[in-house]
């Protein structure tokens, strides 16, 4: 039997459905990072949709700020210049109180150098979400295209994983891999797959906590370096 609603039930149903898709599908989100790469995740996530909530970056370099804090001063975001997050193998409470005053969903790190503190990194309800430019767990740590390369591998890429308390050991979110041609340099395979993919890549991470489909797969031990 086919039942008919009335018209302000179709249309309440209708509000109550489009608040709880907007809910889910967007999160307040933290860039911690530096870089034109970090700067370029940050306008994809934008335009996404998503809120971006404060931007963690270093301290300029004489009069020259980085890429990702021009970029959200342009847009009106709070920009953080950090210069460390920790003093003395401590965090700086300070800095660390004043993260956790923008009250992130997510903390994304598409290319960070400083050594971010635990108590940030799991503050986020959704945690902390890392770029890394090879497939873990080859090549953990710094430099890891000239690895790529110099141990002759015929297949490169990228992994965005859940950030744990060690050096690119948490658990993938997603690969994407790419082959490497008998010519390629770092800049080369830089520009055509790693920068381009990576930035994309970042923001259909986040799109996938958003709507909670984003996996977490333990890292393998075999071929880790």
């Amino acid at each position: 039997m086919l039942y008919k609603l009335k018209p302000n039930i179709l249309k309440t149903s209708y509000t109550l459905l489009k608040t709880q898709v907007f809910y889910y599908s967007k999160l307040r989100v933290a860039i911690i990072g530096q870089s034109t790469f970090a700067s370029e995740v940050y306008k994809t996530l934008r335009h996404r949709g998503h809120n971006v909530v404060g931007v963690f970056t270093i301290a300029d370099k004489g009069n020259r700020e980085d890429p990702l804090a021009e970029s959200a001063a342009k847009d009106n975001i709070p920009v953080f210049k950090v210069k460390s997050w920790r003093k003395d193998g401590k965090a700086v409470s300070e800095i660390v109180d004043k993260y956790k005053e923008i009250k992130a969903d997510l903390n994304v790190l598409p290319f960070c150098s400083q050594f971010i503190p635990m108590d940030v990194i799991n503050f986020p309800v959704h945690k902390s979400i890392c770029y890394h430019p090879s497939i873990l767990p080859k090549h953990r740590g710094v430099n890891s295209i000239n690895w790529t390369l110099i141990q002759g591998d015929s297949e490169g890429g990228f992994s965005i994983f859940w950030a744990d308390e060690g050096l690119d050991t948490g658990p993938i979110l997603l690969q994407q891999k790419c082959t490497v041609d008998e010519n390629e340099t770092v800049d080369t395979i830089y520009k055509r797959f790693m920068y381009p993919n990576g930035i994309k890549a970042m923001a259909d991470a986040v799109d996938m906590v958003a709507n909670g489909t984003a996996p977490k797969i333990a890292q393998i031990k075999e071929g880790a370096s």
